[in-house]
């Protein structure tokens, strides 16, 4: 007996190919709905008789010497991801959804002349077959099924990408379906996102959080300064927001009692689309009563590098380039404004004129923001002078005040707020604030705010009347937080975020 081999490397079928391929294959499912009209048969069962599924058979039957034989019989379903046929003896390679294989052996011996001819005639790469035999392992060690009988589980009517060549990242993204059948790595990262999603509600179970759900779709958008969606309301006759952030609805719930909250869930901001941002986004946040920014850096830091060892066994993880990267240990933590000085060798304060900082990025040819602030200028500089240099996760600290409206002033330092920035690989992973809970200084905030919507910034946030009144009911002091999930995915596999989410927006 001969193991099946897989063909060597051949230029991806052209148009014309896929479509003669398609009819061919379309002929074939008619065949096996004509001939077979068994419950069991037909080009789309409603199911099969499996026994076993190919995991498990491996995990049982994986070390067999070459050649043993282990008088069970099995019944396994997969794809077929590569074939070949020959005289009296067809191998065929089933793939199961994790990636693991196991061959197929049709034989005369074993089917009879009717059964292997039509396993040559109807059944194709790409088809999800059922095959029923004794497991045992072949003359070359590989694992095997001796066929005694099979069924075409469903007919695949379009053909595989040649599994040897690589797909290129467009196709990945828009036929993400094909990438998970053809690259391990797809399915890997799909693994991962669930590891780190398990994790992550464990360390807040084990913290006494409670995980519940806000609204997306929302009168008023709010929680962050972002641009959002806007869409109608029929039932309502309303223009709605898709939510750029649950914080408003999330702060709510600790007026009302839940004092450990926390929301994994999807928001939506109409920027940009790039390597690090997306227009739709997973989203974490978490807020703690009685707690601050410092608490909820811990648990953040903390939060990370459980994931870490969730997904690799370790907070020193291996990006797909093979770098590799330390998240263990004790995170930096360092003044914006502090570090910003030392960077820019000269002294800037929250009290350093506006035209002072101005000057400061026309030298340095940083582009000024749209509706400059003082807090605008001092992070854009901060990004230009220090963000480069950061290599090790950092917690940037203490953020200028006019740019952080949810955050209650810096119990020290006058003009900023208790605010933090997490970096990882030079990306911002994370947010915390030490939370603003005071309604009147607040409503303040809403309104300056309010003003800079009016001139023109599409990311300002508008004066929420229902969280104020919230707020008036009494906040207790409180430290929240905020991650993209998709982000701490690029943190700990190094893929860009177009790779860590299943199926983003595409044109």
């Amino acid at each position: 007996m001969t193991d099946t081999n897989a063909p060597d490397a051949a230029p991806e079928p052209s148009e014309e190919d896929v479509f003669e391929q398609k009819a061919v294959r379309l002929a074939k499912r008619e065949r096996l709905i004509a001939e077979r009209t068994d419950a069991a048969g037909g080009a789309y069962p409603v199911a099969v008789p499996i026994t076993d599924t190919i995991p498990a058979l491996r995990a049982r039957f994986g070390a067999l010497e070459a050649g043993a034989e282990t008088g069970e019989v099995s019944g396994v379903a997969g794809r077929i991801v590569s074939s070949r046929n020959t005289g009296k003896l067809c191998f065929a390679t089933l793939q199961a959804g994790d990636g693991s294989r196991i061959q197929a052996m049709v034989s005369l011996a074993n089917v009879g002349e009717e059964s292997l001819q039509e396993w040559k005639e109807l059944v194709d790469l790409g088809d999800h077959v059922f095959v029923a035999g004794e497991v045992i392992s072949s003359r070359r060690g590989e694992l095997s099924i001796m066929v005694s009988e099979w069924a075409i589980a469903a007919k695949a009517i379009l053909p595989l990408p040649n599994l040897h060549n690589e797909l290129s990242e467009e196709n990945r993204v828009r036929s993400r379906f094909l990438d998970l059948i053809v690259r391990d790595r797809a399915r890997e990262t799909v693994v991962a996102r669930a590891k780190v999603n398990e994790s992550l509600r464990r360390t807040f179970s084990d913290r006494g959080f409670l995980e519940v759900e806000t609204p997306m779709l929302q009168v008023q958008h709010g929680g962050a300064s972002a641009r959002p969606f806007v869409t109608h309301s029929n039932a309502f006759d309303t223009e709605l927001y898709l939510r750029i952030a649950p914080e408003l609805f999330l702060k709510r719930a600790v007026v009302g009692g839940i004092d450990r909250v926390f929301e994994i869930n999807r928001n939506f901001r109409n920027e940009g689309a790039d390597s690090t941002h997306s227009p739709e986004f997973a989203m974490l946040e978490a807020y703690e009563a009685y707690s601050d920014y410092n608490g909820i850096a811990d648990l953040t830091q903390e939060l990370i590098q459980n994931a870490a060892i969730a997904v690799t066994g370790s907070t020193t993880v291996t990006w797909a380039d093979g770098t590799v990267y330390e998240l263990g240990g004790q995170w930096d933590r360092l003044s914006m404004y502090g570090s910003l000085s030392e960077a820019a060798e000269r002294e800037i304060t929250p009290q350093t004129p506006l035209d002072e900082l101005i000057a400061l990025a026309e030298a340095e040819d940083v582009e000024l923001p749209p509706h400059a602030t003082h807090g605008k200028l001092v992070e854009e500089l901060w990004e230009h002078f220090v963000k480069p240099g950061l290599d090790r996760p950092t917690f940037v600290m203490d953020f200028p005040l006019d740019t952080s409206p949810l955050v209650r002033e810096h119990r020290a330092i006058g003009g900023v707020v208790e605010k933090w920035d997490l970096y990882v690989r030079g990306f911002e992973l994370a947010t915390g604030y030490s939370e603003l809970v005071d309604p009147v200084i607040q409503r303040e905030r809403f309104v300056e705010q309010a003003k800079l919507a009016a001139r023109g910034d599409l990311e300002a946030m508008r004066i929420d009347e229902e969280f104020l009144r919230a707020l008036e009911h009494g906040m207790p002091p409180s430290g929240g937080m905020g991650m993209g999930i998709d982000r701490l995915l690029m943190a700990i596999t190094g893929l860009g975020i177009r790779e860590t989410i299943l199926f983003p927006l595409v044109k």
